[in-house]
């Protein structure tokens, strides 16, 4: 995996937000031809996938990125091209790269579509300000 096109989508349990958002990501970034990848982390990952993004997701047509959540690591942050994160950082991950914070965006276990929406919006944005960088 090339790290300087990769993207990292962070949430606290890894199972959610950050799930739906890389899913998302991937396909957009696919469509536009980018070149561009995300992978989804957590701070204190869940053993699987949140029930209510695994069901969204699937109506949706999309692949998850991993399998399971998988903790986020300083390389992971040192290596990103950019970092989205939906909770609170550790201090010495925030001081590795610059991090853009989503922690508004409403639960995806309270309406999955809702969230959903607020991302893909933001996910629009967030890729031309990158393919404007590259």
């Amino acid at each position: 995996m090339n790290h300087s096109l990769t993207i990292v989508f962070v949430c606290e349990h890894g199972s959610a937000k950050s799930v739906v958002a890389a899913a998302h990501f991937n396909q957009l970034a696919a469509e536009r031809g980018s070149g561009l990848r995300a992978v989804s982390r957590g701070t204190d990952p869940d053993a699987e996938i949140a029930p209510n993004a695994e069901a969204g997701l699937r109506a949706d047509g999309l692949a998850f990125v991993e399998r399971s959540p998988a903790r986020l690591t300083l390389a992971d942050v040192a290596g990103a091209a950019h970092v989205v994160t939906f909770c609170e950082l550790p201090a010495s991950y925030a001081a590795v790269a610059p991090v853009e914070r989503w922690d508004d965006v409403p639960p995806v276990s309270e309406d999955y579509a809702k969230a959903r929406d607020e991302i893909v919006e933001r996910l629009s944005r967030l890729l031309e300000e990158l393919e404007a960088r590259n």
